[in-house]
């Protein structure tokens, strides 16, 4: 054993160190100075080797460079990002953190890269890090708020402050377990009110699931602060992966559930309570036994729901969901007739679209008037199997409605009527106080269609894909029956259809040989309403007009009499959809830059080119895939995340750029000064103006 008294040898080491320490400091300072070079040259991922260098072997120097640092990490990860280089890219924030632990700027700049690639929770844990480290850290806090929206959605917030609808909840389940229900499963626990409400009527066992992690988590904490922690049994699971005795050790009596949206459908019950019928519940009741023993048999909360309906006028739905004006900022708009929201209830639209959007009728501005009295449109029984089984499969219902009074028809609004149990319903409809909206079916394709009082409406409701999907058909007026599909050819006289088998007949006769619309486009409703907004394009316009007048009068006189002069370059970055840059591109001597993206959306702003005049050189786009019509799927594979930049030549830069700052609720866009001073980085040295403004005066 080793003299544990005995001193080591200091001279040699001693001797080495102050060459060791040059070298060393040599080293700091040239892998610094290169670092700071490459920076100033825009060699970012070398830059950032050379300060991970650096500062690895110098950590005293790390406050003084740390302001360097970030910016060629953020600089570099961009670079990544660009590319898809994911990987590449926490690795580069990985090695950043380990030299800066608790920098809360690199923690949140990783909790956005994390947040825009979909992982929502890990990017939450960032923000709420950045938070803690720096409580007065306003980015983070708005990025931590916008993370908790999404994982937490606001109508949770509405659900739990909605009195009457947890009462009348509570009271149902109460009843259930003291008629003898004694086993309970929660599907779609949420914040798990419902399973601590069954436990707190005093079921023995209670189980609950959750698929997100946030909610998950959440409800074990509630249940925890709740004095039920070990009483109440909650996986983070989906209930259609659950099995006996795998997750659960018994089949149970009774399912509680609120997986219902404003659709009623929306959110999967009718598949979710068909798998637990089949394997985690107990047999349904026997109707020839009406005495069987409640905790041998199986029910579920709710019950059974009612759908109801009815046709109304809204102008607020249309200008979303229609394009209704004639001319925009002086710029003709026919040519996007077939221009159309994403929401889609027609009769022939794919599984994958969403039929409906949600209004709360009582608070839309404007109002809305009943264009016909509310009907029943569907029963469905939720202890039935077979009954659930057999929804989607189910021939869709035509209704014919009696119209009450004159309007146009913008909308099909549907509620329903959720049956906890025999004595207890809650209603969603427009006129009660409750945390669901209406589900809202916009009528799209159509420029106008006014009903009269006397008409009849033909309606479709359906189940199809687990949606409750609903159509306006035709409109019956004076024997004349009117297809409200856009493809459909006119209107066929005769007399008024008594029966569904002649108003079927007649319809068939109307879409004989129809070609369905050719020039369909489809944008967001938010797009749509700007593009209604008459106030706003005619101020931008009017702003366009006086910008470009100064512009060519600041440029004087070029060149020879007679001679075409060079043109003003007007480029405009604003969000989504936008006909700015047409009303720039007719002006004389002007070429308008778009930087839209989607080939829809640049052939629809080409074609409202072509009917308004323009010539063909007159409108670009800026962002644009490279070549992309004519690359083999390899070589598309290969450059998928390259994108070219097309711009005006080095000589003659952007004269203006417009931008669109403020979103709808009135917050300033993300990202907008980057993408501003990307756009002004090749702007005209000598002519810095810009159109900046959401509502110009």
């Amino acid at each position: 054993m080793p003299n544990a008294t005995t001193r080591p040898k200091r001279v040699r080491r001693s001797r080495r160190t102050p060459r060791d320490d040059a070298a060393r400091n040599e080293l700091v300072w040239r892998s610094l100075e290169s670092a700071q070079q490459c920076l100033l040259n825009q060699d970012y991922g070398t830059a950032f080797v050379h300060y991970l260098l650096a500062l690895s072997l110098a950590p005293g120097l790390k406050d003084y460079a740390r302001e360097s640092f970030r910016v060629t990490l953020f600089k570099w990860t961009e670079e990544l990002d660009s590319l898809g280089r994911v990987q590449d890219l926490f690795d580069c924030y990985e090695q950043a953190l380990e030299l800066f632990p608790v920098d809360e700027v690199i923690v949140n700049s990783m909790g956005e890269h994390l947040f825009r690639m979909g992982f929502r929770d890990e990017a939450a844990g960032h923000f709420h890090k950045a938070l803690k480290l720096r409580p007065d850290f306003a980015e983070a806090k708005e990025n931590f708020y916008r993370a908790a929206n999404w994982l937490v959605e606001r109508w949770h917030f509405l659900m739990l402050n909605d009195r009457r609808r947890n009462q009348k909840y509570r009271q149902a389940i109460q009843k259930a377990v003291e008629s003898g229900c004694s086993t309970v499963l929660d599907i779609g626990t949420g914040t798990g009110i419902l399973g601590m409400c069954a436990k707190q009527a005093g079921a023995a066992r209670v189980y609950a699931c959750e698929l997100s992690k946030t909610m998950y988590e959440l409800a074990c904490e509630v249940v925890s602060a709740n004095g039920m922690n070990g009483t109440i049994k909650i996986l983070h699971k989906k209930s259609l992966e659950m099995e006996v005795p795998k997750d659960i050790p018994e089949r149970v009596s009774l399912v509680v559930t609120e997986t219902v949206d404003a659709g009623l459908f929306g959110e999967g019950i009718v598949e979710s309570l068909t798998h637990a019928w089949k394997h985690l519940l107990l047999p349904p009741q026997n109707p020839q036994d009406p005495y069987s023993s409640p905790a041998l048999t199986g029910r579920v909360i709710p019950a059974g729901a009612t759908v109801f309906g009815m046709a109304l006028e809204c102008p607020e739905i249309r200008r979303h969901h229609r394009v209704c004006v004639q001319e925009a900022g002086g710029l003709s708009l026919s040519a996007m007739g077939g221009v159309h929201s994403p929401v889609s209830c027609s009769l022939d639209a794919d599984d994958t679209t969403e039929p409906y959007t949600t209004e709360r009728l009582s608070q839309v501005p404007g109002g809305y008037a009943a264009l016909t009295e509310p009907f029943r449109a569907l029963d469905v029984d939720f202890n039935s199997v077979q009954e659930l089984e057999g929804l989607c499969s189910r021939e869709g219902s035509r209704f014919r409605l009696p119209v009450i009074q004159d309007g146009m028809l913008d909308a099909l609004a549907m509620w329903f009527e959720l049956h906890l149990d025999k004595e207890t319903s809650l209603s969603t409809g427009p006129q009660e106080d409750t945390c669901w909206e209406q589900a809202i079916y916009p009528v799209q394709h159509l420029c106008e269609c006014s009903l009269k009082a006397g008409d009849e409406l033909l309606v479709e409701v359906s189940c199809k894909d687990a949606y409750l999907r609903v159509h306006a058909i035709a409109v019956v007026r004076d024997g004349l029956v009117t297809s409200l599909d856009d493809s459909a050819s006119g209107p066929v006289c005769g007399q008024t259809p008594s029966t569904e088998a002649e108003l079927c007949s007649a319809l068939a006769s109307l879409q004989t040989g129809r070609s369905g619309s050719q020039h369909a486009c489809v944008l967001e409703s938010s797009e749509i309403a700007m593009i209604n907004n008459v106030q706003y394009h005619e101020s931008y316009s009017r702003a366009l007009e006086k910008l470009l007048r100064a512009l060519r009068a600041s440029r004087g006189p070029q060149g020879s009499e007679g001679a075409e002069p060079n043109p003003l370059y007007v480029l405009d970055v604003s969000e989504g959809f936008s006909v700015l840059p047409l009303m720039a591109g007719r002006q004389a001597s002007v070429k308008a830059y778009s930087s839209v993206e989607k080939e829809r959306h640049q052939t629809l702003l080409r074609r409202l080119a072509k009917e308004n005049g323009l010539r063909p050189d007159s409108l670009e786009f800026w962002l644009c895939r490279a070549g992309e019509d004519n690359r083999d799927a390899a070589s598309a594979a290969a450059s998928d995340a390259t994108t070219a930049l097309q711009r005006p030549s080095t000589e003659q830069l952007w004269s203006a750029i417009v931008l669109d700052c403020v979103e709808i609720c009135g917050l300033l866009r993300q990202k907008l000064m980057e993408k501003a001073t990307l756009a002004r980085s090749f702007r005209t040295p000598f002519l810095n103006w810009w159109v900046a403004t959401q509502h110009l005066p």
